[in-house]
């Protein structure tokens, strides 16, 4: 059984790969590490804890950085609604966390198991930025880490350039694709092409039971923003698809290259520089996700779903 470790800033796309990866028989989660992003940091943990508890989980989750490295926090509430879960009134408050010590958690999970935890992350790289600069060790340590985040070969979504995740803490982000940790990224590009949900799909999705109704209902306010300001028929789960890589790789077609992220304040800011076509005289160091088949994602997202 593979080990996973969840960093997670969870709103609704995120609470969604967090019920994945809890109901697959096949991984065990070590734990939930939260940061800020999506929202500020402690509706993020108690939107996690919220989740843990649907799926009659223990897992332990854990609050982390509360700002990114340089930067003030700028949230995408709009996106997800105010509570990051589609202000459908869940009760999200008064839930408590296992404790203040995401960073610790990240280095000690992956440095006392060397080569057996792989890690997924769903939001800002803040925490697991810190986490390398205090132990760099966790570089080659961490079995692999999946990282949703970046724009892929697509636009973004918060810029014309950028993904949200990379935006919202490019420094944090630059500091891990620099790390030399053997990483996965799935871009919102994959998302776009591969996990977006119009009524009819959504209504299928609720047909898989109570954690069905679940991850639809909670797309209220992500699935107006994305038909009036992204343009696709519905909402789209772009942490979930990502999630889906991290549990079964073979599903998706990767291509070897050298990336890195653009910083500074100008409209690039976050933007994931892919060199494509190999002209730039670096070694490639990150695995890009360039394909998900929607079957394989949509059939694997309905089996968990219906657990």
């Amino acid at each position: 059984m593979r080990r996973l470790l969840i960093d997670t800033d969870t709103a609704s796309d995120d609470a969604v790969a967090l019920v994945m990866a809890l109901q697959e028989p096949t991984v065990s989660v070590d734990a939930i590490t939260v940061v800020a992003g999506n929202v500020p940091l402690p509706q993020a943990v108690q939107n996690a804890l919220y989740t843990v508890e649907l799926c009659s989980s223990g897992v332990p989750v854990f609050a982390g950085r509360s700002a990114p490295l340089m930067r003030r926090l700028q949230t995408a509430e709009v996106v997800h609604g105010k509570d990051g879960m589609g202000d459908i009134g869940l009760p999200l408050s008064g839930r408590t966390s296992a404790g203040n010590s995401a960073v610790d958690v990240i280095i000690d999970t992956i440095m006392g198991s060397p080569g057996e935890v792989t890690l997924v992350t769903l939001g800002p790289l803040t925490n697991v930025a810190i986490a390398l600069l205090r132990e760099p060790a966790i570089a080659e340590s961490v079995a692999h880490c999946f990282v949703m985040g970046g724009a892929g070969s697509g636009p973004g979504n918060v810029t014309p350039l950028a993904e949200f995740n990379f935006w919202c803490d490019p420094e944090a982000a630059r500091t891990v694709v620099r790390s030399g940790m053997p990483l996965t990224h799935i871009g919102w590009d994959i998302s776009v092409a591969s996990a977006t949900f119009d009524p009819d799909e959504a209504a299928a999705l609720r047909t898989c039971g109570p954690l069905g109704e679940y991850s639809v209902n909670i797309q209220a306010v992500l699935d107006i923003y994305a038909k009036e300001a992204s343009g696709i028929p519905g909402f789209d789960l772009p942490d979930p698809i990502a999630m889906a890589v991290a549990i079964d790789p073979s599903i998706a077609t990767t291509a070897r290259r050298h990336v890195d992220v653009l910083i500074g304040d100008g409209a690039d800011r976050g933007k994931d520089v892919i060199d494509w076509h190999g002209v730039a005289d670096q070694d490639p160091n990150v695995d890009v996700v360039t394909h998900v088949p929607r079957e394989a994602f949509v059939g694997m997202l309905h089996r968990l779903l219906a657990e």
